[in-house]
């Protein structure tokens, strides 16, 4: 049995971690039985969520474990796609974890509605004394992230305006197919699905979200990811406007 190791269902999805929602899609497409855990990172042999215990072999990061899977179990989540359509896939899938996931984020803690609703209820279970300083280290971290992979280095608006950009590329990139390679879902759809849910969730606002309600083929198609994977929550991503 594969035991990974999770953020949990969070902010009206079935995982608070767009990373690890990437991993369980990926276990589900491949038909393989896993336990889920909540963990924190810290457990992690990387330092973050997701990662695998699988027999005692331990693989953390997404990609990672998506190749381990693959090799360990005779999968090919891409099977069926052409050598340029997987090179397209792996395109699609480095602008959504390296760029728009991380404009995401920008407003997911520093928008202060957004961070006393979501990430700094991490410390509810911590003595009270303690909890501002907890929350403080939590945003230097991440806005040392931010800075680092250059998003935080903008404002607000241009920041918007990059995950715009991305959304559209993404919309035209899918089109009117059912999923984005084609009309079955393969491991780029784990991660577009994962990072477009925590966007589109009604749990938070954001203008990045606002953006992204107004391409109806991306709602529809993060509605249909959760149908197919989690259906107990799929009333849970809402029409656009």
């Amino acid at each position: 049995m594969i035991t990974l190791y999770a953020a949990g269902p969070a902010y009206g999805l079935p995982e608070g971690s767009p990373y690890v929602t990437k991993t369980e899609i990926h276990l589900m497409m491949a038909g393989l039985d896993y336990q889920k855990v909540p963990a924190h990172p810290e457990t992690s042999p990387k330092g973050q969520l997701p990662w695998i215990d699988d027999d005692g072999v331990k693989v953390a990061d997404s990609t990672f474990i998506r190749a381990y899977l693959e090799r360990s179990y005779g999968v090919d989540l891409d099977a069926g796609l052409s050598r340029a359509e997987r090179a397209q896939a792996w395109a699609i899938e480095r602008m959504v974890e390296n760029q728009l996931g991380w404009a995401n984020c920008y407003f997911r803690f520093f928008d202060f509605d957004n961070f006393e609703k979501g990430p700094a209820r991490w410390f509810d279970g911590a003595p009270e004394a303690m909890r501002q300083d907890l929350k403080a280290g939590l945003l230097d971290a991440v806005e040392a992230n931010l800075k680092a992979v250059g998003i935080g280095r903008h404002s607000p608006d241009e920041i918007v305006e990059l995950a715009s950009w991305s959304l559209t590329a993404l919309s035209e990139l899918l089109g009117d197919k059912a999923f984005m390679m084609g009309e079955r879902p393969t491991s780029v759809d784990a991660i577009v699905f994962g990072v477009l849910a925590q966007i589109l969730t009604p749990f938070f606002d954001s203008p990045i979200r606002r953006r992204a309600e107004g391409f109806c083929n991306l709602v529809a198609y993060a509605e249909r990811m959760l149908t197919a994977f989690y259906p107990a929550f799929a009333p849970q991503i809402r029409q656009a406007a």
